[in-house]
């Protein structure tokens, strides 16, 4: 059963397939119910998947296999806090290596075009340290990077 509230992703036709990524990759996620079209729709035909429920690190989605009327944008992304080098290298790597593309700052996008920032937990304490020089030093840091480098963040917030 969806939750009463649960983010809802359109996918061209491949919900099923970005639902099954995301579950391989992320922890706490998996796929639930795969749900097929009673009927001819205008992107499918009758017994093609048509909607997915599936959680990434425990929040409920459904992917939609809307056809190509909308696209993904940064307007929407999955922030995830991540522990150390070690996991913001694997999540990034994983989106990257699958098909995705880099972006500034910690943001990359899968190859459906779904925008996720991985996010070490360092950066956040280094840009709201309050020591305001120490805090503009990593966030000019984090500005030059791609994925982020925890110690290139901790080197900066030290100055």
């Amino acid at each position: 059963m969806v939750s009463k509230n649960t983010i809802c992703l359109w996918f061209d036709d491949a919900a099923e397939e970005a639902a099954r990524f995301y579950a391989q990759t992320f922890p706490d996620s998996a796929v639930g119910a795969i749900h097929r079209a009673p009927g001819d729709y205008p992107s499918g035909k009758e017994g093609d998947v048509l909607t997915v429920e599936f959680t990434v690190m425990g929040i409920p989605c459904l992917g939609l296999n809307g056809g190509p009327g909308f696209t993904h944008s940064e307007a929407f992304s999955f922030q995830v806090a991540t522990d150390d080098q070690a996991e913001t290298d694997r999540l990034w790597n994983a989106i990257v290596d699958n098909g995705g593309q880099e972006s500034e700052c910690g943001w990359c996008k899968d190859k459906w075009g779904l925008s996720w920032q991985i996010t070490p937990r360092a950066l956040t304490a280094a840009y709201t340290d309050p020591d305001r020089a120490a805090a503009k030093r990593a966030f000019e840091a984090m500005m030059r990077m791609r994925k982020i480098d925890i110690a290139a963040i901790e080197a900066a917030r030290r100055g």
